[in-house]
């Protein structure tokens, strides 16, 4: 039994049945999903575009608890390069290349394709896919297997795959209540926050550049921890979005969650060293402003300014060495007054789960439950923007399903 039909359980369910067919092995697999159709997160993943997987390794910017060397372990069963070639595969021709954002797209570009070709595979495996099906519980059997609570009556399985998901883009009657299970299972659930997720504040000053996007670099601290991203920085409404702010969401979203002290800062344009020199006086020199647009958009340039508390039509010749050193250090890196997150409602996906030191990397089996699989969003790992955290439920997904299998099939 797979509980949950997205990413990582398709994955599950196409692995394990094609394993137990070519054991001759007649016993069924079953998905169970919530939602009225499996696949919901890959269907609105990417724009519906769905970016499939990331172009190249970056291993070193998954986020988790755990030691990063188990992150590793758990990729290493499905590396990138197999992953593309299972998709390509899959899909009927090359993943597309988009060599700027180092992502891959499916060759027509549409989400639902990738999400009706995970199906078709699982059911060519020979999984049964139930959508409407929402689990609300599992527990230990006297035999060793599990039952699965449905609404009006339960399921009996000898093996269970967990993939439920997490908190975020919940789907009708999901619930994302695996990790309750899990938990009540003997499992440690490392504390869940947020992920990928735009940040909030009530500058008004901020909010007056909605809108407005540009390449920066953002660096989230929190303690002993730090992180600094670059990419798309975007002023909203409500606050900061943009690649480079969900990169580094986390940091904030696990000290709000703590209540521990963290701070956000933007770095626009050049290095520290560039903006001294740009702004340095010279002939013909204008006003400090002229120097700043030449590179920001003009409202950018006004809030760095009003930061530094520095006029905007100041001459060059008149900027005292002070006054220069407050611009660039607004420039270099301009404090955002951050207040909260958009929340699970908007976050790509949940950071925290279930700890990976109590989840075999060979095969996806609890340490702690024997018959137990889990696989994606319910494990603690996170990763950046960008096809990443595909990448970790279609590496998990394959792990636990086929040791799932694997298991049924040794009776163990």
């Amino acid at each position: 039994m797979i509980v949950g039909g997205g990413a990582a359980g398709l994955l599950a369910a196409a692995s394990s049945a094609a394993r137990l067919r070519e054991a001759g092995s007649d016993a069924p697999v079953v998905v169970l999903e919530a939602a009225r159709e499996p696949g919901r997160k890959i269907l609105v993943s990417g724009g519906g575009h769905c970016n499939v997987l990331p172009l190249r390794e970056a291993r070193a910017r998954f986020v988790s608890t755990s030691p990063r060397r188990l992150v590793d372990r758990f990729l290493d069963r499905f590396p990138l390069g197999a992953q593309r070639a299972f998709f390509e595969e899959l899909l009927g021709g090359p993943l597309r290349e988009e060599a700027e954002s180092a992502k891959l797209y499916p060759p027509s570009n549409r989400a639902r394709d990738v999400r009706d070709a995970l199906v078709a595979h699982a059911r060519d495996a020979g999984a049964e896919v139930r959508a409407s099906m929402p689990v609300r519980g599992i527990s230990r059997r006297e035999d060793g297997g599990f039952d699965v609570r449905l609404d009006a009556d339960s399921l009996a399985a000898s093996r269970v795959v967990l993939a439920t998901g997490g908190r975020s883009v919940l789907a009708g009657g999901a619930d994302a209540a695996g990790f309750d299970w899990v938990a009540a299972l003997g499992h440690t659930i490392r504390p869940l926050c947020p992920a990928l997720v735009p940040l909030t504040g009530s500058s008004p000053a901020h909010a007056a550049l909605s809108g407005v996007s540009l390449e920066a670099k953002v660096t989230a601290a929190s303690g002993d921890q730090s992180v600094t991203t670059r990419g798309g920085f975007l002023f909203t409404h409500k606050g900061w979005s943009g690649p480079a702010i969900l990169d580094a969401s986390h940091v904030a979203s696990r000290a709000l969650a703590d209540g521990r002290p963290f701070t956000v800062t933007v770095s626009f344009g050049g290095s520290v060293e560039e903006w001294e020199a740009a702004l340095r006086p010279h002939s013909g020199s204008g006003s400090v402003l002229g120097v700043l647009r030449r590179t920001l958009p003009d409202r950018v340039s006004a809030l760095v300014l009003s930061e530094a508390g520095v006029a905007a039509v100041e001459p060059l010749h008149r900027l005292t060495r002070e006054a220069r050193r407050e611009v660039v250090r607004a420039l270099s890196a301009l404090p955002l007054p951050v207040e909260g997150t958009e929340g699970y409602r908007t976050a790509e996906v949940t950071a925290g789960g279930v700890a990976l030191e109590e989840v075999d990397p060979g095969s996806g089996a609890s340490r702690l439950v024997p018959g137990l699989f889990l696989a994606g969003e319910i494990l603690d790992a996170t990763g950046p923007i960008g096809g990443f955290n595909f990448q970790w439920a279609w590496a998990t997904g394959k792990t636990a399903g086929e040791g799932a299998a694997r298991a049924l099939l040794a009776g163990g």
